[in-house]
């Protein structure tokens, strides 16, 4: 097993021993620093926190990361699912609505822990949340972002990334893609086929997307999502590397997202295009982890949000974490030379 480095380390001690992580095995959405609390438990960050903990596991060895990922795939199964309506509310309680994004995210979560456990309840939900995809979000053309509940309507797009059909929708469907290896369900690798149609027909179109900096910033983390699902199946991703690298050295002095300068690194490095550019980002990216000296829990080794402004922004994310995490320890194995240009485990 791998040891990981003191930062790594740090980010992993901060997901077990923050509080980010609930009792019940559900995590908060990102931590206010500066009004000391937890957002409200999100199902999507739950979904990335059981992938998270499953790549520690596996890189560590330590019980602990299995344990937790298990936690927070009982957490889906049991009390994040809403049974009644076959799906996934977007935060726990049961808080409307539901976002097709986030039911694929929780839905890696729980194959990725099956894998690592052999529990067959959690390969039986993971179905049950793909089927509830395509039943529930297929709109012929494309796919609704979001559907009210209990009536299951679409919502009314608009502007925001968030609320609108995109490229960065594939990252979502690499469930459907992984059902379908799984089960033979060849729905599911229909459904994915046509989503990837979509997006390459979408993703020269979503950028800029607006005229708004911030708005920008916001997309280029959407767009990698659709970079790291295309690289993932052997894609060629080199332009969509280069624009978001030349958006981020715009922006970044004005605003910048930590998760897109890891999102850009973990393509690079598993796709192979041009690598060296990567240490920039690894200097940029390490300045967003708190240490690990620092007395709060609460923050040390945790990973913040972004800046604004040269600010910091008092959100010490789980997202921003587990994503800058791996992105860290793969820079680390390339410069090793021990590198395994898996996609499967892209988190």
């Amino acid at each position: 097993m791998t040891v990981l480095s003191p930062a790594l380390s740090q980010a992993g001690e901060w997901l077990l021993q923050s509080g980010i992580q609930a009792p019940n095995g559900g995590v908060a959405r990102y931590y206010r620093s500066d009004l000391e609390r937890n957002e409200p438990i999100s199902t999507e960050i739950t979904g990335y926190a059981a992938s998270a903990f499953v790549y520690l596991f596996e890189k560590t060895g330590r019980t602990v990361f299995a344990d937790r990922a298990r936690r927070a795939a009982d957490f889906l199964i049991q009390d994040a699912w809403d049974e009644e309506l076959q799906t996934f509310p977007f935060e726990y309680p049961g808080r409307p609505p539901a976002y097709f994004f986030d039911c694929g995210i929780i839905v890696r979560g729980l194959l990725a822990v099956w894998r690592m456990s052999g529990d067959e309840r959690y390969l039986k939900a993971a179905v049950a949340g793909g089927h509830a995809m395509l039943r529930d979000f297929d709109a012929g053309a494309d796919f609704h972002p979001i559907l009210e509940l209990p009536s299951k309507r679409p919502v009314v797009r608009d502007a925001r990334w968030s609320r609108s059909s995109g490229c960065y929708q594939l990252k979502s469907a690499m469930a459907w893609h992984e059902l379908d290896d799984i089960t033979e369900n060849h729905q599911f690798g229909d459904a994915f086929d046509r989503i990837l149609e979509f997006a390459m027909n979408n993703e020269q179109s979503f950028l800029p997307g607006s005229e708004d900096e911030h708005r920008v910033m916001d997309r280029l983390h959407a767009y990698s999502y659709f970079l790291e699902a295309l690289v993932s199946y052997g894609h060629d991703v080199c332009e969509g590397v280069e624009r978001v690298a030349g958006y981020l050295r715009q922006i970044a002095p004005r605003f910048l997202r930590s998760d897109v300068y890891a999102q850009l690194l973990r393509v690079r490095l598993l796709s192979g295009v041009d690598a060296e550019p990567g240490a920039h980002e690894v200097r940029e990216l390490e300045k967003f982890q708190a240490s690990g000296d620092i007395a709060d829990r609460r923050i040390a080794g945790g990973f913040y949000f972004g800046t604004k402004g040269g600010e910091m922004l008092p959100f010490v994310n789980p997202v921003s974490t587990v994503f800058a995490m791996q992105a860290l320890e793969m820079w680390r194995e390339h410069r090793a030379g021990r590198l395994e240009r898996d996609c499967r485990v892209i988190i």
